[in-house]
């Protein structure tokens, strides 16, 4: 059976590690054997249990020391040195699939470093999974994480888009764009109002609290026109007239361009819901086929029951993002607060009732009593 891996990449910040982590756990708790690789040079406090660490290869500092390069060359220079020996990598990737005596077959998470040049200016990132692909016959999907604050400025937004975009084109490999933090979004809003930016009435701008758009918006990628007065007025203050002028008709070039590749949609996660995160790995595995693979992979027989009958999977479709993340976010949080105590509760019941029951020397007894009430023969012989 072929390996299943997810590539984790996004700018620093985007939660890369805590992804990787909350991940490997969800897959763990599922019955997925699943383990974790790190290939950032820079990344000496990993907040999981590494399975294979780059930085026992290779690492940053070191890079920095004998090279004279700066980080960010240091970085590009680690990974294109990586490169050129990976067929250690390989050998102990190769063996660590093998370790599973079901299937002899594994669900890899690569968490990858956050310079984004590597996805969008370098090839070397795409070159390293292209050899792996090849050579151990891997079924990747990318997962592209982005701060879902990038969503509250106007030109952060597009420049998220913009940097999505060009990892797909770069990496060439099924991606998922994912807002990331968005349990988070809420508290963004509150701190930073786009009420506070005071629009011309003439724009048509709203400028009442929150979000100008719903949720639905920024993640469908749609009819980005919309947006163009609100990156007029967040550069009101920084350009004089004559680049305002240049600066709307490069957003709107921009935001031409972004529509006419019509490639771009994002879903959101919150790593610690349950229910989010259960939607987003459905997704993953259409991406990278994992969904129409044999299930013996990892005897998931919870998360068959759950996705691969949709019935899960469809009601989570039908939640309205903005109004569970947004408008009605401390209603629902209440309501899976419940949910989790009650399961938690309905666990230990359960282990408790197991406890008193699993009594063999007292059930072996028993047996015997009700064989010979029913037999009225005595079990042993005198």
């Amino acid at each position: 059976m072929p390996p299943y891996a997810q590539i984790v990449i996004g700018p620093p910040g985007s939660g890369k590690s805590t992804y990787c982590n909350g991940m490997n756990q969800f897959l763990s708790s599922i019955g997925r054997y699943s383990m974790i690789i790190n290939l950032d040079p820079a990344n000496d406090r990993l907040p999981y249990d590494v399975t294979i660490d780059i930085r026992d290869y290779i690492t940053l500092e070191e890079i920095m020391d004998e090279t004279n390069l700066g980080p960010n060359g240091g970085l590009v220079f680690a990974m294109q040195t990586f490169k050129e020996s990976i067929e250690e990598f390989i050998s102990e990737v190769r063996s660590l699939i093998k370790r599973n005596p079901k299937t002899e077959s594994a669900y890899l998470i690569f968490d990858c470093p956050g310079q984004v040049e590597l996805y969008t200016n370098n090839d070397i990132v795409s070159q390293i999974f292209r050899i792996l692909q090849k050579e151990l016959d891997f079924r990747l999907v990318v997962i592209s994480l982005t701060d879902s604050i990038n969503i509250m400025k106007p030109s952060s937004y597009i420049s998220s888009l913009l940097l999505a975009l060009r990892s797909m084109l770069q990496m060439d490999l099924p991606q998922i764009n994912v807002f990331s933090k968005i349990d988070l979004l809420k508290g963004y809003i509150e701190q930073e109002r786009y009420g506070r930016v005071k629009a011309p009435k003439e724009k048509g701008i709203t400028t009442d609290d929150g979000l100008p758009f719903t949720l639905e918006y920024y993640t469908q990628v749609q009819d980005l026109k919309y947006l163009l007065p609100y990156l007029e007025v967040e550069e009101n203050n920084t350009r004089t007239n004559f680049f305002k002028r240049k600066y709307y008709k490069l957003n709107e070039a921009i935001a031409d361009l972004i529509e006419d590749f019509s490639l771009l949609s994002f879903e959101v996660l919150s790593i610690e819901d349950k229910n989010s995160m259960i939607s987003l790995l459905a997704i993953i595995d259409r991406a990278n086929g994992y969904s129409m693979g044999s299930n013996e992979l990892g005897n998931d027989t919870i998360w068959e029951d759950a996705i691969r009958q949709s019935s899960v999977a469809n009601f989570l479709q039908d939640i309205n993002i903005h109004e569970r993340w947004v408008d009605q976010k401390e209603k629902y949080d209440e309501v899976e607060r419940i949910r989790r105590e009650k399961q938690i509760k309905e666990a230990t019941n359960n282990e408790e009732l197991l406890n008193q029951t699993i009594d063999p020397e007292k059930d072996w007894e028993d047996a015997l009593k009700k064989w010979e009430t029913s037999t009225g023969k005595p079990a042993f012989k005198e």
